[in-house]
């Protein structure tokens, strides 16, 4: 599975489309995005929405909440699939090595001698 935001962080210094919620497009090379996928681009050419006008501009920022879709050049999407491919394998290589660590127990346990008591009713005995 491929995520969005792994995708965009991967198209940084690749060219890419964004058409915005208004109608208009932006084409430019992708400078930095952050988590919410504001982003900056260089070499932008921004279209109107209607497609008559044309402005170009050396840099600008996309709010992330404003933008309906990104095109991403192909080479990018299998750039991340190669990535994944590669962590994937990586991760299987380094299964297998021993009992696994940390002193909690397998599902987030308190160790081996259970909670941390109760109301002291358990068997009737109780020490004094």
């Amino acid at each position: 599975m491929v995520l969005p935001l792994t995708l965009l962080q991967t198209s940084q210094n690749h060219p890419m489309l964004v058409e915005l919620k208004n109608g208009e497009t932006y084409n430019g090379h992708l400078v930095t995005c952050d988590n919410w996928m504001n982003i900056n681009l260089r070499e932008v050419i921004c279209t109107s929405r209607d497609g008559d006008r044309f402005w170009r501009m050396s840099q600008c920022y996309i709010r992330g909440s404003t933008i309906k879709y990104l095109r991403i050049p192909d080479e990018v999407i299998d750039m991340v699939k190669e990535d994944i491919q590669r962590n994937k394998q990586k991760s299987q290589a380094v299964r297998g090595r021993g009992a696994p660590r940390g002193g909690r127990g397998g599902r987030g346990g308190r160790g081996t001698r259970g909670g941390r008591g109760g109301r002291g009713k358990s068997d009737g005995h109780h020490a004094d």
